[in-house]
């Protein structure tokens, strides 16, 4: 996004915008200096932040083509979507299966505005303004109705996401009434970022999201556990990033020659 472009209506460049410094991790360009230079005081305490934002997206990946090869599942709706980039839902889902469908699911002007331009003229998915906090809304959306058969299995995607909602916020809540919605054969793919180790600069890194358009929650493992309920964890469990069901193209975690700390654990979960 070029510094001397003119900022679209309804854009604040003046605020760091969590989306658009993820976009700047994974070495995307719909980004503003003020993004870039929160991401950069982000990194300075966890420079390992853009090889776990490649991760993260390297085990969404894997869990999409686990559920479609091994559960059959073709309805998905990624709540919390973010900024779009390589590799989108629609692009992994589609390249198995053209017929699946993809609804996504935001609360961010930019990232509505990136993917309903994107996405304009691809069969089978959907863009949708909604609020996680309010997952009723979602759920009774009509454009995400047309689309989605709640009688059939669906996998939601909240990858990285629920770290953006506070306690008081209820996410167990929130996901109970996601869970309840859904049929037996249904699928949560799920990512969240821990202060379980390396605490300090954890908190560090938090502490930019405080005055970012979006704060983190960081939450211990057993807290993270927690969202599954009502969820039967698949094998190999809630893990690092890199730990779940690796395959021949995966590589070993590491930050320049280190082992990346547990800054994200992740899981996928099943409806029995």
């Amino acid at each position: 996004m070029p510094e001397e472009a003119p900022v679209p209506p309804g854009i604040d460049a003046t605020t760091p915008n969590a989306a658009r410094m993820y976009n700047y991790y994974l070495g995307g360009k719909d980004n503003f200096a003020v993004d870039r230079a929160a991401a950069e005081q982000v990194l300075q305490v966890a420079p390992e932040a853009r090889e776990l934002a490649r991760q993260n997206r390297a085990f969404m990946r894997r869990a999409l083509r686990h559920v479609m090869a091994e559960s059959g599942i073709r309805q998905f709706i990624d709540i919390g979507t973010g900024l779009p980039t390589e590799g989108n839902v629609h692009e992994i889902v589609h390249a198995r299966d053209p017929g699946a469908t993809v609804v996504y699911v935001d609360n961010d002007p930019v990232v509505l505005a990136h993917a309903r331009a994107i996405l304009s003229r691809t069969p089978r998915t959907a863009t949708i303004r909604g609020d996680l906090r309010r997952p009723v809304e979602i759920l009774d959306n009509p454009d995400l109705r047309n689309l989605v058969d709640f009688s059939q299995p669906v996998a939601i995607l909240l990858v990285a996401v629920l770290h953006f909602l506070t306690d008081d916020d209820k996410p167990t809540e929130v996901l109970a009434r996601l869970r309840d919605s859904l049929a037996p054969g249904s699928h949560l793919i799920l990512s969240h970022v821990t202060a379980d180790e390396r605490a300090q600069a954890a908190q560090q890194g938090a502490a930019v999201y405080r005055k970012a358009s979006a704060s983190i929650t960081l939450r211990q493992r057993q807290q993270i556990l927690e969202l599954f309920d009502g969820f039967e964890i698949l094998e190999p469990g809630l893990v690092r990033l890199h730990d779940w069901r690796p395959d021949e193209d995966s590589a070993f975690a590491t930050y320049r020659g280190r082992e990346l700390p547990t800054w994200f654990y992740c899981g996928v979960g099943r409806i029995r």
